[in-house]
């Protein structure tokens, strides 16, 4: 026999659905776009303030303090797959991530991370049998086509290391989807966490091995560095996330995703605007490009989508 209180939920949970987003809903999903559009350049001056390794080491120790009264042990099962993603999403994508907008502009930083859709589809063909239907694979190809053009602009020849720091670090992050998965439902603030308190000694002592100069560029950093701190881990990281994961919980993923597309959309247009990075034909076209293949992979195959990249 069915549990009534199951069958209300279930009822009330479709109701919901089919009522689609309330005017408040649009909102937290309109500044959910905005922050993580805005992080990127937010990313970007902070960068320019604090070396990058040791900026994300502020950032997650930040993220640990604010998100400490949420951290119950996770159980022996779980603390393996928790320490890996301190080194998978933590170290290596958001590290790479960072490293990487310190050499190439915001804008086709924020396009160019967009390739962990194709690499997650990529992931779950590999790791779950999911079979990638022709408009997938053909998404695919445009997506990685578009970051071609964009590698292929003269004014990012001396950066192209930098952006295939960018395109390893959106890899990595479709890796640490796998892993996701496999902890099963854990509240998400508690996940965040755990990760940022294990992410942050090893991002510093990355810096201590592999950059220089960090004291200086601390003592010297005014208030748009720590400004971007703060930024990155109270907007990105506690209030973005708690809006998307209120939403995703309300609504149909169906619903809610394609606003995410618009995300570095804006953060181009935002760069241009605030930092005055050009608008190029070859940057325009190689986004519209990339963006339309991320878009074919979300939307034309039979399971349910991803959430978007973090930034």
């Amino acid at each position: 026999m069915r549990d009534p209180a199951e069958d209300a939920g279930t009822t009330r949970s479709a109701a919901l659905a089919r009522q689609g987003l309330s005017a408040r809903d649009w909102g937290a999903a309109g500044l959910v776009v905005l922050i993580w559009a805005m992080n990127f350049v937010v990313g970007k001056v902070g960068v320019m303030e604090l070396p990058p390794l040791l900026l994300m080491a502020l950032r997650f120790a930040l993220v640990a303090l604010l998100l400490a009264p949420f951290l119950r042990w996770p159980g022996r099962d779980r603390w393996r797959l928790i320490m890996a993603l301190a080194v998978i999403l933590g170290c290596l994508h958001f590290g790479l991530l960072f490293v990487g907008l310190s050499g190439v502009a915001a804008g086709p930083a924020a396009i160019a991370i967009q390739l962990a859709v194709p690499f997650s589809a990529l992931m779950a063909a590999v790791f779950y049998r999911e079979r990638l239907s022709v408009w997938q694979m053909t998404g695919m190809g445009v997506a990685f086509a578009g970051i071609w053009m964009l590698a292929g602009e003269p004014s990012h020849a001396r950066s192209l290391p930098h952006l295939m720091l960018v395109v390893i670090a959106a890899f990595s992050w479709s890796f640490a989807n796998v892993l996701i998965k496999r902890l099963g439902r854990i509240n998400v603030f508690a996940l965040n966490g755990w990760v940022a308190l294990l992410t942050a000694p090893l991002l510093l002592a990355a810096s201590a091995l592999f950059e220089d100069g960090q004291v200086e560029a601390v003592a010297a950093a005014d208030w748009r560095g720590w400004g971007a701190i703060i930024y990155m881990a109270v907007g990105a990281s506690v209030i973005a996330y708690g809006l998307w994961y209120y939403l995703i919980e309300k609504h149909e993923m169906n619903r809610v995703v394609p606003m995410t597309l618009l995300a570095p959309v804006l953060a181009v247009f935002l760069s241009a605007w605030l930092l005055g990075e050009p608008l190029t034909t070859t940057l325009l076209l190689g986004g519209g490009v990339t963006l339309a293949g991320v878009a074919m992979i979300q939307f034309l195959r039979p399971v349910r989508p991803e959430p978007p990249v973090p930034t």
